[in-house]
């Protein structure tokens, strides 16, 4: 993949230490979100979920192809320390940092940039609705604020005879050839729904 992929990560802990979750955003050129993912990591503290968010968001580009990526988080000791600025002194952070140097390593080019918070905002949710239902969560309703809801990570794989239907207005589509190309985030139905996976079974 040549476009520039976009990685936006938050990591968070209710306590420092404490329960924790993680946010993953990945963006193609256009802005279009990639990947979307929350996942609660359990006992952490901030920073070492900072890294964890880090460290999946950097392995979810390399599943996509991409070789060349703008890295955006809103901590920035995690920031200065990838670039070099800051030394790596916490125990629990040195091998955390030796994996997501290895990673970087992989791809053709990285810039990484400090992100203000209010502009990591998706991120902060996802990881937010992950610490809040202890499970991962790939999906965030428009509207925000504490009613806003994620739907449960499913898994999807966009292989040959795979169907979809809107929950909305029960429209269906069907997955004729799978490409290692196609953008993993889900299908939106006209009338805005995202769709998801059919039931298994016979479909007529």
């Amino acid at each position: 993949m040549d476009e520039t992929l976009t990685l936006e990560f938050d990591g968070g802990s209710r306590g420092n230490p404490g329960p924790a979750g993680i946010g993953v955003v990945v963006r193609a050129a256009d802005g279009t979100p990639l990947v979307t993912l929350g996942r609660f990591i359990g006992f952490a503290t901030n920073n070492v979920a900072e890294y964890h968010a880090l460290l999946t968001g950097l392995r979810r580009c390399q599943e996509l192809g991409g070789r060349n990526l703008l890295v955006r988080g809103d901590s920035e000791l995690i920031i200065k320390q990838m670039r070099g600025e800051y030394r790596v002194r916490h125990p629990d952070l040195r091998p955390l940092y030796e994996q997501a140097r290895d990673l970087l390593g992989r791809f053709d080019s990285v810039k990484l940039e400090h992100n203000h918070r209010h502009k990591n905002h998706l991120a902060d949710r996802l990881a937010n609705l992950a610490m809040d239902r202890r499970s991962e969560v790939t999906d965030v309703e428009p509207g925000g604020g504490e009613a806003a809801k994620a739907q449960p990570s499913r898994g999807i794989v966009w292989t040959e005879g795979r169907r979809l239907v809107c929950p909305r207005c029960h429209c269906a589509i069907e997955v004729h050839r799978a490409s290692t190309a196609a953008r993993p985030g889900p299908f939106v139905c006209q009338c805005g729904a995202n769709m998801v996976p059919a039931p298994e079974g016979p479909t007529r």
